[in-house]
């Protein structure tokens, strides 16, 4: 019957374990006390300090003990003269996001007094988390509820169980010294015995090419006279007295090895090995000489890597350890081409009329520019979709905030994403953990053949920090959207070409995560899908189109009839060579804005009510002026504002970026 035995040793200094290893080696009878003289205590990767010593004691003379942590803090005051706890370093194996919303969750239901303000400014510098405390708050008393009530104090249980001899054992520190000691004498004794039978393989080989050498006319004679190059072997063992492996190494024997030259080198290998070999053989026969060994090899590790101990050992201590919690705005999510990824408040995108050159949204390298934007509330979770088909997970306020003209940070350091692969798709979903929720929600993924997938919601409610497979992708194909939809929804997946296809949501039955999908649109050779949107038929939602000469349009839904999935669909805008090809479809209402945002970095925000519907097969209007060499990169439906800058602002902003042309608000076909 199988017995499951839990472990749990303690992280220590590199130098300090050296230290006390090279003790015992000097002197294997040395009692476990003494070995504390080497080895404090546990040295935890994060710092912080260890309050009071009994615990640290009982595990290191038992096995067993539980070792009391408490972050490092500071006092300070604020320049108007208040009291701050400053947190450099928190307790080993916390997780400061989780800390400070328990702090967060406390301060809200009153259980700490005091705390004004909490904020991170950790940097790649350091961590630096600042509690900014009320005018008639103590600092102490503070700190001493936070010690007590959230992980800003916390316990390490060492529980040091290890298998010795196939069999589990609670060990001490001189213990867990006593047979490592030994691991390392066994890998010394068998490292040696190897690095001797080698040493000794190739001298036989080199006395054998020695010979050779010595007697090369008859060598010669003998393999020109033989009819095989077995028969010149035999031969040569016989005269020569040879072994089969010393003629093998003679017949494969190149011309150049008879000069002097070749000669020396043979005979300085000969000493060489002899010494090795001789070494070797002092090594197995003297246990004094492999100690040794073991303790050189010990120092040289701990002059390489060893460091400064982290964690402070104290008979009494504080700290603290939270992080700031965040209001539930409204944020703009944007990644750039080259996969720098930022949140910025959507307040600081002002609206302007339609035909607008822009106000720069990004500051990027002139190679870069921003491809997709979303917008989602602090507290949301973003679901991000690859175009390999992947699918990971990530909370808005684990986004690195930037300002609008910030370039933001790479993907790849905020989610572990492969590096060719690039991020294609998102989705907003407030409650995972609502059984109810995930189990009558569905994720409709669309690639750029026209594949459709659906998946029930359950599937991405656990997530999974290295990401999960979404759809399985063809070669040559790639995920290019996903929507989130409530089973009810109605499909829409336009082509570059022009036409758009409408289908019911239903016509798609729910499918696992492994899996390839449907087809969702039928498409003429050298055709692609630019989009996909699922409506609520009773939204009261319009579909927008835009081309990427920056012509686009709305229209109403009841325009496109519904059909069966897989079919070619119908003309959704009139593609000529002034418009240029489709490269956007949206769902949008009068109380949305659209923000395009161009190659180049420029943005533009435009209130869609000043966007007339126009049929289904017309051109449209102008949206957006581009420049000279400019394209469209994204586009996106966002909330529309609450505000716009005054007039007068909003004028002297916009003339600091010209504008070239003038709004085309003329119907489609004429200019």
């Amino acid at each position: 019957i199988a017995v499951g035995m839990a472990t749990n040793m303690a992280p220590h200094n590199l130098g300090e374990v050296v230290d006390a290893c090279c003790a015992y080696v000097e002197n294997p009878e040395i009692e476990c006390e003494e070995l504390l003289k080497y080895v404090k205590g546990p040295d935890f990767p994060t710092g912080g300090i260890i309050y009071g010593y009994d615990g640290v004691r009982e595990a290191l003379l038992t096995g067993r003990g539980r070792v009391m942590m408490r972050a490092r803090t500071e006092i300070e005051h604020t320049a108007s003269g208040r009291e701050c706890i400053v947190i450099t370093e928190i307790p080993y194996m916390v997780n400061k996001a989780e800390m400070i919303k328990k702090i967060a969750d406390m301060i809200n239901e009153k259980k700490i007094e005091g705390i004004s303000y909490i904020n991170d400014e950790s940097d790649r510098n350091g961590m630096r988390i600042i509690v900014i405390l009320k005018q008639d708050a103590r600092a102490s008393v503070v700190l001493n509820t936070l010690f007590k009530n959230t992980p800003l104090q916390t316990s390490f249980a060492v529980n040091n169980i290890a298998l010795v001899n196939g069999r589990p054992m609670m060990l001490n520190l001189r213990d867990l010294v006593r047979h490592f000691v030994e691991h390392r004498h066994d890998v010394i004794v068998r490292r040696t015995r190897f690095d001797l039978r080698k040493a000794e393989e190739r001298l036989h080989i080199v006395l054998g090419l020695l010979i050779a050498q010595d007697n090369i006319d008859e060598i010669v004679r003998i393999i020109r006279s033989s009819q095989t190059p077995d028969a010149a072997k035999q031969s040569m063992m016989e005269r020569f007295d040879l072994s089969d492996l010393q003629a093998a190494a003679i017949i494969e024997m190149r011309l150049r090895a008879l000069t002097g030259l070749e000669r020396g080198k043979l005979e300085a290998e000969r000493d060489e090995l002899n010494r090795q070999i001789d070494y070797f053989r002092r090594v197995l026969e003297s246990r004094d000489l492999q100690m040794q060994i073991i303790r050189d090899e010990l120092l040289e590790v701990k002059e390489k890597y060893g460091d400064d101990r982290r964690t402070e050992i104290v008979y009494a201590s504080e700290e603290f350890n939270p992080e700031d919690f965040y209001a539930d705005d409204d944020m703009v999510i944007t990644i750039s081409h080259m996969g720098y990824i930022k949140r910025t408040p959507l307040a600081e995108y002002r609206t302007q009329n339609r035909g607008g050159v822009g106000a720069k949204g990004s500051a990027t390298r002139d190679e870069d520019f921003i491809e997709h934007i979303y917008v989602a509330t602090m507290h949301n979770t973003i679901l991000f979709f690859t175009e390999k088909g992947r699918c990971y997970w990530l909370k808005v306020y684990d986004i690195p905030e930037g300002a609008r003209s910030s370039k933001g940070r790479a993907i790849q350091n905020v989610i572990q994403i492969e590096p060719d692969d690039k991020v294609r798709a998102y989705l907003n979903v407030r409650r995972l953990d609502d059984a109810d929720y995930v189990a009558n929600n569905y994720i409709i993924l669309c690639t750029k053949d026209g594949t459709i997938k659906k998946t029930r919601l359950e599937a991405y409610s656990r997530p999974r920090q290295n990401g999960v497979n979404a759809i399985v992708i063809r070669e040559g194909d790639q995920l290019i959207e996903a929507s989130l939809t409530s089973g009810k929804a109605e499909v829409m997946i336009a082509a570059r070409e022009g036409k758009a296809i409408r289908f019911n949501e239903s016509t798609v039955r729910p499918i696992g995560r492994v899996g390839a999908g449907v087809r969702g649109i039928s498409l003429d050779e050298g055709d692609e899908v630019v989009g996909m949107i699922c409506v609520e038929p009773a939204s009261g939602q319009d579909v927008l189109v835009l081309s990427e000469n920056g012509y686009g349009k709305r229209t109403d839904l009841s325009e496109y009839r519904v059909t069966n999935r897989g079919g070619k669909g119908v003309k959704t805008i009139n593609v000529t060579e002034k418009t240029g090809k489709l490269i956007s479809i949206q769902a949008v209402t009068d109380e949305n804005d659209l923000m395009i945002i161009n190659r180049s970095g420029l943005t533009i925000r435009t209130a869609v009510s000043q966007i007339r519907l126009a049929g289904r097969a017309t051109q449209g209007v102008r949206i957006i002026n581009l420049r000279d060499g400019d394209q469209i990169a994204s586009v996106m439906a966002v909330p529309a504002a609450d505000e716009v800058l005054p007039e007068a602002e909003a004028g002297a902003e916009q003339a600091s970026e010209p504008q070239t042309g003038t709004p085309d608000d003329t119907p489609s076909g004429r200019e």
